[in-house]
């Protein structure tokens, strides 16, 4: 079998449809062993793309023979996870002597699950924290994300389930030393 040969870019403005259908199609899919159907539903109005990482250029695609197969992103602003519906962001800047980059908005399409483009994107983003002198990172997890997380090295340190999208749905925020 023919291993893809995976490529990655910054994300454009111009992306924004294809990143859409393809976190659609991860929430959908990638969260059905782990949440019923009013959960995914839920995951919908809390979860998503926040343009303001694309416009920070902290917001990767990774392509596999040329297909977006994956996304994700690092910030340098207050708000934890959600798109752009999400209420309660904050574009407030962290401080990276004392706050945590967060790692934001993660999705792979189900067709490149346990390829790399989880562990890519997060080393992208990683080194593009370090490189701004944040020392440790942090993320709110899903379920089917939290293995990929722990591999990674990032540790649980508090359960929480979101509501604001209906039904509740569990989430796990994780950190990670970048020292």
């Amino acid at each position: 079998m023919k291993r893809e040969t995976l490529t990655h870019r910054l994300a454009r403005r111009d992306d924004l449809d294809s990143l859409k259908a393809l976190m659609d199609t991860a929430i959908s899919e990638n969260q059905k062993t782990f949440l019923d159907e009013n959960q995914i539903a839920s995951s919908r109005a809390i979860m998503g793309l926040d343009t303001q990482l694309i416009d920070d250029g902290t917001y990767f695609i990774v392509e596999a023979d040329g297909q977006l197969a994956g996304c994700g992103g690092w910030s340098r602003r207050v708000t934890m996870y959600g798109g752009d519906q999400t209420p309660g962001r904050s574009a407030a800047l962290l401080d990276p002597m004392k706050d945590a980059a967060r790692i934001r908005a993660m999705y792979t399409h189900p067709d490149h699950i346990r390829k790399g483009i989880g562990r890519l994107i997060i080393s992208l983003c990683e080194e593009a924290a370090k490189a701004e002198g944040f020392m440790k990172m942090e993320l709110v997890a899903t379920l089917s994300g939290e293995p990929l997380y722990r591999a990674c090295g990032f540790e649980p340190y508090e359960e929480i389930v979101d509501d604001r999208g209906g039904a509740g749905v569990p989430l796990l925020r994780m950190r990670k030393s970048l020292a």
